[in-house]
């Protein structure tokens, strides 16, 4: 394949120390990127000609095998643990050669992108891979350069993929033969042994939410959404709580599905393209992602297909995970710009399965911080094996596997942004009512969607609030269009005593998780969490 006519940066790969060569392509536009997917094997065409990927053993993040490698210039910065995991210098530079060496003669996808859609914090980032499919999803993922852009192009951040280079663990200081480690002193992603895709864009993710704290930018894992007038909301949620589903309204604009930051100017996207969930997805439940899967350049990551090459969405035959990554425009009631005003509503989601928090209710500065740092959410029996009960799952700041930095970092911007622009923050709850899981049932969807929009429309700020006595929600005592019995949980309870136990012990399961934050949080932020009885 010629390559002369494409786009090229004057930067080559010399400092990844790789050969720039005819095995090197550039900038491939999309059906150029389908024609070698096919060719190499990696992809298969759907009967809508969007493309089929499977990732093989690898259907989700490796987040144990993620690293940062720890260096004088960021050491003090980084919040490390479990999630953000130290490694040497030495081991970064062993593998990087190891890498660099297996790819020298092989085919190389070249993309120079864009991570923000604000000019003033973007990144320019370039993916390199040996898997035409990484090209693809880059094209989809980040925001796509001017032809003019591309020959201007000077990478900040690079990824540098070999899905199918292995690791050695014994030798090569990684736990597993897959390894994805970041260095921000030389400033790659290096990525082996998995060619699931998500690792590039939320590899760019974190570093994204490491630079823009920095800049006084806040970090957010929500989408966003705004009115015709300009009226803007975020949405924060941990998986399965509703997050795609409630910001994708057919009557209100999106600015973006995952990924933003907050700047003094407004709300900006990070991606350039959107990457949703696909199981049970139907043309009737989520009209506009449906559409997505039957359009060219869409990627489907792990769907089963049948004998005519037509997607099951509810066979989970390879993974739950299963995936489509598109353009934003590809959603015909996106913003071309990717940004959007200061947010007027903060939207927190959680899906309770204990049943006992209220489905919307409004929270004060410090409770916005306590319920950002805490994350919560709960697991339902069946969703894996061995729960066979309701579990409180906490992530910070709805995403700890992508922020770098301390979440206390994080929900002082966060409370930093809400009191400058008086925006009103509210939980809303998508799980149980009635009772837990097992006894009650989900919160109906219609009552949620009424109750985010009465929200959103500013219908419930200057109606009558009853603060809750473990929780210290403010609840409003009532919503156009919505049941008032529905808003008090307690009442939808038939048994109160056992209500009263499942509320203390969700509330002692916020305190326990609390506790290692205690050391970074003020008084105040402590004292926004829920009442624990002795």
């Amino acid at each position: 394949m010629s390559n002369q006519t494409h786009p090229q940066s004057s930067v080559g790969l010399d400092y990844l120390k790789l050969e720039d060569n005819s095995n090197t392509l550039w900038n491939l536009t999309p059906p150029e990127l389908y024609e070698e997917a096919i060719k190499n094997g990696e992809a298969t065409l759907t009967e809508d000609y969007a493309i089929r990927i499977l990732t093989g053993e690898y259907t989700g993040r490796s987040p144990k095998d993620k690293y940062i490698v720890d260096q004088p210039s960021i050491h003090d910065d980084i919040d490390w643990g479990e999630i953000n995991q130290p490694t040497e210098e030495e081991v970064f530079d062993n593998l990087f050669e190891k890498v660099t060496d297996y790819l020298q003669d092989k085919k190389l996808y070249v993309k120079d992108c864009f991570a923000g859609a604000d000019e003033k914090y973007q990144l320019n980032v370039r993916v390199v891979s040996e898997a035409a499919y990484h090209g693809l999803f880059a094209h989809n993922m980040f925001v796509r350069p001017s032809a003019e852009e591309l020959e201007n192009h000077e990478p900040e951040f690079t990824v540098l993929a070999a899905p199918n280079f292995k690791a050695d663990p014994e030798v090569d200081g990684t736990k597993t033969e897959t390894f994805i480690f970041v260095n921000f002193d030389k400033k790659i992603i290096l990525i082996g042994g998995t060619l699931y895709s998500g690792e590039v864009k939320k590899g760019i993710f974190s570093v994204m939410n490491y630079m823009l704290p920095k800049k006084d930018v806040m970090a957010m894992h929500c989408s966003a959404n705004m009115s015709e007038d300009g009226d803007t909301a975020v949405f924060f949620g941990l998986s399965g709580t509703g997050k795609t589903t409630l910001s994708s309204d057919q009557d209100r604009i999106l600015i973006g599905d995952d990924e933003h930051g907050w700047s003094e100017d407004g709300v900006f996207n990070i991606e350039g393209g959107c990457y949703a969930k696909t199981i049970n997805l139907s043309k009737e439940g989520e009209p506009l992602i449906y559409a997505t899967t039957k359009m060219p350049g869409t990627i489907l990551e792990n769907v089963v297909l049948d004998e005519n090459r037509s997607p099951n969405f509810d066979d989970t035959s390879y993974t739950q995970n299963t995936r489509c990554s598109y353009p934003i425009h590809y959603i015909p009631n996106a913003n071309e710009s990717g940004t959007g005003n200061h947010p007027s509503n903060v939207i927190f989601l959680t899906c309770d399965a204990f049943g006992v928090l209220p489905p919307i209710s409004k929270l004060t500065p410090e409770q916005a911080m306590y319920h950002f740092i805490s994350g919560y959410t709960a697991k339902v029996a069946g969703t894996e094996r061995g729960v066979t009960e309701p579990q409180a799952t906490f992530s910070a700041c709805f995403g700890a596997p992508f922020m770098p930095l301390h979440p206390t970092v994080y929900a002082e911007l966060l409370a930093k942004k809400i009191r400058k622009h008086n925006s009103s923050v509210w939980l809303l709850n998508t799980g149980w009512t009635g009772g837990p899981h097992g006894v009650g049932h989900r919160m109906e969807l219609p009552h949620t969607r009424q109750m985010l929009s009465e929200a959103l429309n500013g219908n419930i700020e200057d109606v009558e609030f009853k603060i809750d006595p473990v929780f210290g929600l403010a609840i409003p005592q009532h919503v156009e269009g919505v049941p008032d019995e529905v808003l008090i949980p307690r009442n939808t309870w038939d048994d109160k005593t056992a209500y009263d136990e499942k509320a203390d012990q969700l509330a002692k399961m916020f305190a326990e998780n609390f506790e290692q934050f205690e050391n970074e949080a003020s008084k105040e932020l402590i004292k926004a969490g829920p009442k624990v009885t002795a």
